[in-house]
C-alpha cells in the first residue's frame, strides 16, 4: 500500500457504543482492506487516527482492539455458562432439600410415653365417672333417704350407673332419676327393690335390662317375696329419648301405670299388652307405623295414649280402650278419623295436626261424626280443611284448634255458630284470618268467645296488651277481677312463708 493509496476507512466510534458493534465495525473493514492489497506489499497498520464525535483525536490499536472484542465475546460466553452451571446446581440443591425434608426422624426411645393425656383431653361420653363421682355420699347410707335425683351439668355428666350403686344409696330407695347424663348401661337397678319411680331421660341407653334378676325369670323358680323386684314395684319409667330399639323388657312391670319412652328408635308397639294397670303411654317420636290391636286392647285402664311424631296412616286397635280420655296422634300419616266408638262416652281431648285431613275424612261415620259427650278439645291445625262443618255438632267443645288449613270466608265458619259452650278459637294462618274485621266478625258468629288466636277478647292479649272487643264496663270489670287474683295469691304467698318460718 503506497501513501497515495486511500487509507482504510473505520468508521466512527461511539464511546457508547457496545463492543459487540466495535468488533462487528473492524472485521467489515480489514477484510476490504486485504482484497484491495492482495497485489501490493502488504503494510500492516500499526495505528489509526481518527477523531470522535467532537472533533478531538483519539488513536485505535486496530489488533488489539480485535483481541479485546474476541475475550469480550468469550468472557460473555462463559458467564453464560457460568449462569446456567449455577442455575442447574440452585435447582439441584431445592431438589435435595425437598428430599432431605420427607425423611422422617426416628421415633424417640419412650414415644410410648407421648400418647398419656389428661382426663380434660377424654371426650365426656369416654370417661368413666360414676355417681358417686359427681355427688357426695355418706357412707353408711341414710335409711331415711327415699328420693335421689342428680340432673347432668357440663363436667358432671355421669357415664356408668355402676352395678355395686346400692351400697350407696338408701336400701328404702323408692325414687331414682339420673336425668340428662352420658349412660349407655342401665345396670344397679335390680338391687333396689322398694323402687317405685325410674327415670334416665336424656341419656344414650340402647337397651331395657336389669329390672329384673334374669336368673330368676330365665330359671322359672317358685317365687318367692323378692322374686322380680323391683320390675314388680315399678309405678312409673320414664327412658325417653334414649336409642332404645325393644321395648319388650317392660313386660316384666307387671304394676307399672305410667310409661314414658319417646324419642327413641321403636318400630313397634311390644311388651305391654299384659300390663293392665298402665294409665298414661307416651310413645311420640319413634318409627312407629301400625297401632298393634293386640298389644293395645289390653290397656283396658289407659286414659292417655301420646302417638305423635310416627309415621301412623289409620286410628285403629283402640276399641277396648274405654276409659281413654287424650289421643295425640299428631304429626303422623293421617287421612281420615276413624275407630273412636270405643271413645265415645270417654273422650276429652284429641290432638290430630300436622296431617292430611280434609273435611270428608274428619266426617268418616266411626270418627268425629260420632256424638261424643266428653269431647272439649280438638286440635287440627296444619290439615286440609275447607271449612268447619265437621264440629257442627259437638256442642261440648271449649277449644278448637284449627289455624293453618284453607278455611276461606266466614261462610266457612259458620258451622261453630251452635257451638255455645266455645270460649277460644284458632283460626289464624287461613284465608279467612286476613279479613280487616277477622275478630269482629269472629265474635258475631260466637258471641262467647274470649279467646281468639292468642289473644283475648276485650282483655289482657297474649303479651300483655289491651285488646278490643268488649265494651269500657266489661274491660273495667275484668281487670278488677285480676288485681284481686293478684291480692289474693301474693297474700296466699306471705301466709305460706311465714308459716314456713314459725316451724
Amino acid at each position: 500500500m503506497t501513501e497515495n493509496d486511500p487509507q482504510p476507512q473505520i468508521a466512527g466510534v461511539d464511546e457508547h457504543d457496545s463492543a459487540h458493534d466495535n468488533a462487528a465495525a473492524t472485521a467489515d473493514a480489514i477484510a476490504a482492506d486485504a482484497d484491495e492489497a492482495a497485489s501490493d506489499e502488504v503494510v500492516e497498520p500499526e495505528e489509526t487516527q481518527q477523531q470522535n464525535d467532537s472533533g478531538a483525536p483519539f488513536m485505535i490499536d486496530t489488533a488489539e482492539s480485535l483481541q479485546s472484542n474476541d475475550d469480550a465475546a468469550e468472557d460473555k460466553n462463559e458467564a453464560a455458562t457460568d449462569n446456567t452451571n449455577a442455575t442447574k446446581a440452585e435447582e439441584g440443591e431445592q431438589q435435595k432439600q425437598k428430599v432431605i425434608k420427607k425423611v422422617v426422624p426416628p421415633l424417640p426411645l419412650d414415644w410410648t410415653k407421648m400418647a398419656e393425656c389428661n382426663e380434660e383431653d377424654i371426650a365426656p361420653a369416654d370417661a368413666i365417672r360414676y355417681p358417686w363421682d359427681v355427688m357426695e355420699f355418706p357412707l353408711p347410707p341414710d335409711q331415711s333417704e327415699t328420693h335421689l335425683t342428680i340432673v347432668g351439668t357440663a363436667g358432671q355428666k355421669i357415664t356408668r350407673m355402676g352395678s355395686n350403686l346400692d351400697e350407696y344409696v338408701s336400701d328404702n330407695l323408692t325414687h331414682l332419676v339420673l336425668r340428662s347424663h352420658l349412660i349407655r348401661t342401665m345396670e344397679g337397678v335390680s338391687k333396689l327393690k322398694h323402687l317405685e319411680l325410674l327415670e334416665l331421660y336424656d341419656n344414650m341407653i340402647d337397651e331395657i335390662n336389669d329390672l329384673c334378676p334374669g336368673e330368676l325369670v330365665d330359671k322359672g323358680e317358685e317365687e318367692e317375696e323378692d322374686d322380680g323386684l323391683p320390675a314388680k314395684n315399678l309405678r312409673v319409667l320414664d327412658i325417653s329419648y334414649n336409642v332404645i330399639r325393644d321395648m319388650n323388657p317392660i313386660s316384666q312391670c307387671l304394676n307399672l301405670q305410667e310409661l314414658y319412652i319417646a324419642q327413641n328408635k321403636i318400630k313397634s308397639i311390644r311388651g305391654i299388652g299384659q300390663l293392665t294397670q298402665l294409665r298414661k303411654v307416651d310413645l311420640g317420636a319413634n318409627r312407629i307405623r301400625v297401632m298393634e290391636e293386640e298389644e293395645l286392647s289390653g290397656l283396658i285402664n289407659l286414659e292417655e295414649l301420646w302417638l305423635g311424631k310416627n309415621k301412623i296412616e289409620h286410628i285403629g286397635g283402640i276399641s277396648k280402650l274405654t276409659k281413654l280420655r287424650r289421643l295425640d296422634v299428631q304429626s303422623n300419616r293421617l287421612t281420615s278419623i276413624e275407630n273412636l266408638e270405643g271413645q265415645v262416652d270417654t273422650l276429652e281431648e284429641l290432638y290430630l295436626a300436622h296431617n292430611g285431613i280434609d273435611v270428608e275424612g274428619a266426617k268418616c261415620p266411626t270418627g268425629l261424626a260420632l256424638p261424643f259427650k266428653q269431647l272439649n278439645t280438638i286440635d287440627m291445625s296444619r290439615n286440609r280443611l275447607t271449612d268447619t262443618s265437621p264440629f257442627a255438632h259437638l256442642t261440648s267443645l271449649n277449644e278448637l284448634w284449627i289455624s293453618g288449613n284453607d278455611i276461606k270466608t266466614f261462610d266457612d265458619v259458620e258451622y261453630i255458630r251452635s257451638l255455645v259452650e266455645l270460649d277460644g278459637v284458632y283460626l289464624e294462618y287461613n284465608p279467612v284470618a286476613s279479613d280487616f274485621e277477622y275478630r269482629k266478625k269472629l265474635v258475631e258468629i260466637v258471641p262467647n268467645l274470649t279467646q281468639i288466636d292468642a289473644t283475648m277478647v276485650g282483655g289482657i292479649g297474649q303479651h300483655g296488651y289491651l285488646t278490643g272487643g268488649g265494651s269500657g264496663d266489661n274491660l273495667l270489670e275484668r281487670m278488677r277481677q285480676m288485681q284481686d287474683q293478684v291480692i289474693q295469691k301474693a297474700a296466699a304467698e306471705t301466709e305460706a312463708s311465714g308459716s314456713k318460718e314459725d316451724e
